[in-house]
Order: C-alpha cells, then structure tokens, then sequence
C-alpha cells in the first residue's frame, strides 16, 4: 500500500491554515502603514516600493537590519507580544535615521516554533506602530514556523529597512571639529540592549518581574519592556533647519563603543555625566548589581538615546528644535582635538 504525505508537513508541525489566519488578521494592521511610493499589498512574493527619485539630486539608498536581542525573553514572561515590534523597528530605523536618511519601507522576520495567529497579529501590530511613528510604509516580511527547534511558545523577531537621502546631506562627519556642541536626547529607557546583564541582575522570572520599585513608580518588568525611543521625525525635523556634523545611537556597547563611531581621527568626545538626562532603572541597576560606573557607561546608554554633534552656535537652535518635536534635549558636552575616543567628566 503507497504510504499518503497529504498531512505530512501538518504531521511535522507545521500549521499552514494558521498562516494564512495570520496574514489576515494582520491586514488592517499593515494598512496603517501605507505611505505614497507604496505599490500592491501584502501577500505577494517581494513587497514594492516606488522610490522619489525626481525628490532628490542625488539619490543614496541607505539600509539597517537588526533585531531586539533578549528583550524578547521579557515578553515571553509578561505575555505581552504588542510592543516588541516597535523595539526591533526603532533599532532599524534610528540607525538609517543617524546616517541622515529618511526610512522608506520596512520588512519584518518572526521566527516561531508554533504559529499562533493572534500572537503574531500582537508582534505585527507593534511593527506597524513603530513604522507609523517613523513614517515609513510595512512593505512585506515571513513568519516561519520552527519546530523542533525552538519551543512551540517562543519567536524571535528581526527586521530590515531601506531609507534614502540626498548625497550632499547625508551625515558623514567630514564636518565634525573641534568646538563643536553635543547635544544629548532622552531615551526611554533601556531600550533593547544590554538585556543579557539585566536579566542576570534581576534573575528575570515571572516572578521578579510583578516587583514593584518605589524610584521606578512601576513593575520592574513594565519598566523594561518600555519599548525603544524611535528618534526619526525629530532628527529630520533637525536636519532640516541645522546642520548635523555626527550622530551616535547609543545601543550596545553603551558610550564607550557608540560615541567613536561618529568621531573622526584626532577628535574627542567630551561628556558631562550631571548634564546628560537621568533614568531611575539604571541607578537600579547599578545598584542591585553591584556594578562598576564604566561598565555601566559600556553597556547602556544611561538615560541618553543620541549624542547629536552640531556647530556651537547652532546648539541652542537644535535644543529647541528637538524640544519642540517632543523630545528632552541639552548640551552634554562639546568636541576637542585629542586621541580619537570618549571622556565622560
């Protein structure tokens, strides 16, 4: 007798029908998203888009990817799958952002061990949000069932996104000098990096994460799983008025490895830790985990999302630029001729 395959891949463990579920409860979702240049819908085998070539002289496509690291275990935990989204577009976009490019479009990638539609319209309904908070369109992305390779209840997200700019006014730092203002913008919080220590701290568990903390007004997990500060409209609003000389997103690696990314040879980055804006989870931090400044200062961005480099006369105009987008912005320091790297004072 020929042996059937017909429910071999059901068999396997993978749910078809609930892709296709997926696919249409993320729909309206999707729809929020949609921005001119965008052509077709989802559901086709690439996602399209028209891009404004006769907007600019000289067009630069400029591209991120990343994802959110082990923040993700904090959703798990918390069954909380709404915000995560908007944490993995943040890291994509703030960086295309830094590089003075606008954000297009964006893809999305859920790995799961098991594709549960209404999960997936939780992860998908965060990427949406943070698509519209950065104005860019959700063109497209996969959701792929993993069995017997991850646990049936967990995913891990990814995404990818491709912004343009015009080539004269991309931000290279040719211009960063000495003299120049540091402006510092205010995060939301942890962000998404720097997750592996904080749950080593905290001995993450549903159970530490329902304490509540008198400096944090709140649970330690709705702390944490505050999503990633999207900086992309007030940084084009900026970009608009101000020259940028350079811009460092303050992701893993804290200060001491971002703030150089934006430095030229023989430039250094001088930052006062009183004049940079204060956030009560890393004083906790620090505290329960018996933690080191430098380490903490090499891990997280301690309050600060951007460090934006300016010239000195235009610092006051950039603070209220920034301000009145919404954002906390000071002057935290200033650029000197010294060994390239970064100081905090």
């Amino acid at each position: 007798m020929e042996k059937s395959y017909s429910d071999s891949y059901a068999a396997a463990g993978v749910d078809v029908t609930a892709g296709y579920e997926s696919v249409e409860l993320i729909k309206s979702h999707v729809k929020r998203t949609t921005i001119p240049g965008v052509i077709g819908g989802i559901g086709g085998f690439g996602g399209m888009f028209e891009l404004p070539w006769n907007e600019y002289k000289n067009p630069v496509l400029v591209s991120g990817t990343d994802g959110v690291g082990t923040k993700i275990k904090l959703a798990f935990l918390m069954d909380k799958h709404d915000t995560i989204g908007i944490d993995c577009v943040a890291m994509c976009v703030n960086d295309v952002a830094c590089s003075g490019a606008k954000p297009l479009f964006f893809l999305d990638y859920i790995a799961c061990g098991k594709n549960y539609p209404e999960k997936i319209e939780q992860i998908v309904k965060g990427v949406a949000e943070g698509c519209v908070q950065s104005g860019c369109a959700l063109v497209g992305g996969e959701t792929a069932e993993h069995p017997g390779l991850m646990p049936l209840d967990e995913y891990d997200l990814a995404g990818f996104t491709v912004g343009i700019g015009e080539k004269d006014k991309l931000v290279s730092g040719e211009h960063l000098k000495a003299g120049d203002a540091l402006i510092g913008v205010a995060s939301s919080g942890v962000h998404s990096n720097g997750f592996s220590l904080v749950r080593k701290v905290f001995d993450i568990s549903e159970k530490t994460i329902g304490v509540k903390y008198d400096e944090l007004g709140t649970t330690l997990g709705e702390e944490l799983i505050t999503p990633t500060r999207i900086y992309v409209k007030p940084l084009l609003a900026l970009m608009d008025s101000v020259r940028v000389n350079a811009i460092s997103h303050i992701t893993g690696g804290g200060f001491y490895e971002n703030v150089p990314r934006m430095l030229n040879d023989d430039t250094l980055a001088v930052i006062e830790k009183n004049k940079c804006h204060k956030k009560p989870i890393f004083d906790l931090i620090q505290k329960v985990g018996g933690i080191n400044e430098h380490d903490m200062y090499n891990t997280f961005n301690m309050g600060t999302g951007l460090v934006i480099a300016v010239d000195s006369d235009k610092a006051d105009e950039a603070v209220r630029i920034l301000t009145s987008c919404g954002e906390q912005a000071a002057v935290i320091g200033e650029i000197k001729n010294g060994e390239k790297g970064v100081e905090l004072v």
